[in-house]
This record gives structure tokens, C-alpha cells and sequence, in this order.
């Protein structure tokens, strides 16, 4: 069945999906997101793959070369937002192949970076916004490491624009942690003209030491075509900074690593 845009079609001939390339998006019970992610990663030109939260299986991750793992609310963010799909049979799949040899490229977005603290993939951990109350803007940030498997197409210092949508965004850690992660260049993105949550340091993205597992709490898949994502006043024109991450995984993929 052919997709029927909201508004107008603007987006063009979509790219044929790169040979080869596979792209899993995880489902858990409240995620909102994972067809915008899928469809972000089809834009990019990789094949997107439904991944089921509750499968333990062997082969679980399939043949996947990546994992998203999207925003919403996975278990309606009861305890602490990703403190129950932290647990889910999946990610254990997923936390083993991030820290194998192999070095599976994971990404989390908003409640996919939530899950990632909780999951231990990612230092630090995230708490109601600090002015307790949920935020929708279009959001500026600053990328501040370009050597990740999902930054490698940004340069260091580049404005961005995408979304932004969380109750539960304001990113916390120990000023050790803080210090090793400005430290090691593994804070990967910063908020440029206010800070929409009280992060610790204007932190809106991180990576671990490898490079091969992100998370952030803007959206970028929703800013991947034109007509559908954040409207620029200066320019009049619509934002596809988003598609970067999408695009940057691929480059990795066929570089066999991160840049």
C-alpha cells in the first residue's frame, strides 16, 4: 500500500534502499515512533526492520546491521521512563551486540535514549524536565563530536535544526561522569539558545566511548523531507537536518566502522 502524505507531496523520488543494508527499529509496548524512524531510514536509503520488543530469540536481531530504538512511552513510563523496557527480552539481544566485538550501531531517540541510560549502554540518566511540564519545539542544537557511526556526516560546530518532545528530557549525571564524558568529546550534541530542560551542561546528545551507540532526546526523523519537518523563519525553508543520522549509519555500514 502506497503512503498518502498529510499535507502535500514534496518529498520527492525516494532512493532505492542501499544493497544490503538493514536497519532494525524496536517496538515496545507505548512506542509512538517507530514508523517515522522507519521511514527515516528508508529515506536514507536502507531497508527499515520491525523489531519486536519481547523476543528472545537466537535470532532476534536477524541479519540487522543497526538498531533504532524510537521514542513514545515504552510501558507507559511507569517507575521511570525506560526503567521497565530496559528489561525487555530484546535488549538484552541488543546491549550484547553493542558491546561485542562486532559493535552493533545503536540509536536512541528520546525515550530510546532514556532506555539506553537505563540499560547502562549510556552513562547518566534522565529526569522530569525542570520546569515539570512537557515541551514541543523545534529545537537548535550544536553537534559536537562528528566521528560517531551516527554523526559522521555533520561537521563539528554545525547547527542543526529538528523536533523536540519530552516530559521526562532533562539529562543528569555525576560531575565526575560529566567531566569524562567533555573530557573524552563524547558529549555528541548540545542546546543552542536555551537549554528546553535543565540538562547538566546544555547536554542534549552523548556517545559511548566507541562511537557505535548514540542517544539524544530531540527527534531527528522528523526532519527527513521537505514539508514535514521544523519550518525555518530565516530562511522560509524546511529543515532535513535530521537525516544526517540515517545517512551517517550507512556511510559506517559501508566503511566497515566508524570514521
Amino acid at each position: 500500500m502506497s503512503e498518502t502524505p498529510l499535507i502535500a507531496d514534496l518529498r520527492g523520488p525516494e532512493p532505492a534502499p542501499l544493497s544490503g543494508a538493514k536497519i532494525g527499529v524496536v517496538t515496545f509496548p507505548g512506542t509512538l515512533d517507530d514508523r517515522d524512524a522507519a521511514r527515516a531510514v528508508r529515506l536514507a536509503g536502507a531497508t527499515p526492520v520491525p523489531l519486536w520488543h519481547a523476543d528472545d530469540s537466537p535470532a532476534a536481531l536477524g541479519d540487522v546491521d543497526a538498531v533504532v530504538l524510537p521514542g513514545g512511552f515504552s510501558y507507559g513510563d511507569y517507575l521511570r521512563a525506560g526503567a521497565i523496557a530496559r528489561f525487555a527480552p530484546l535488549m538484552g539481544r541488543i546491549v550484547d551486540a553493542a558491546n561485542s566485538d562486532a559493535k552493533l550501531p545503536v540509536l536512541g531517540i528520546c525515550n530510546g535514549f532514556q532506555v539506553l541510560t537505563e540499560s547502562h549502554l549510556l552513562p547518566g540518566s534522565m529526569i522530569k524536565n525542570d520546569h515539570l511540564k512537557f515541551i514541543c519545539r523545534d529545537q537548535v542544537l550544536r553537534v559536537e563530536n562528528a566521528s560517531t557511526a551516527w554523526t559522521n556526516q555533520y561537521e563539528v560546530g554545525q547547527e542543526i535544526t529538528i523536533v523536540l518532545k519530552n516530559q521526562d528530557g532533562q539529562y543528569v549525571a555525576e560531575e565526575k561522569t560529566l567531566d569524562e564524558l567533555e573530557g573524552e568529546g563524547r558529549v555528541a550534541f548540545r542546546y543552542v539558545g536555551w537549554n528546553p530542560n535543565g540538562s547538566r551542561r546544555n547536554i542534549a546528545g552523548i556517545t559511548n566511548a566507541a562511537g557505535n551507540v548514540v542517544g539524544l532526546m530531540p527527534h531527528p526523523e522528523h526532519a527527513v523531507e521537505p514539508g514535514f519537518g521544523p519550518l525555518s523563519t530565516d530562511s522560509g525553508e524546511y529543515s532535513t537536518d535530521g537525516l544526517g543520522f540515517f545517512t551517517s549509519v550507512l556511510t559506517t555500514l559501508v566503511a566497515g566502522g566508524t570514521k
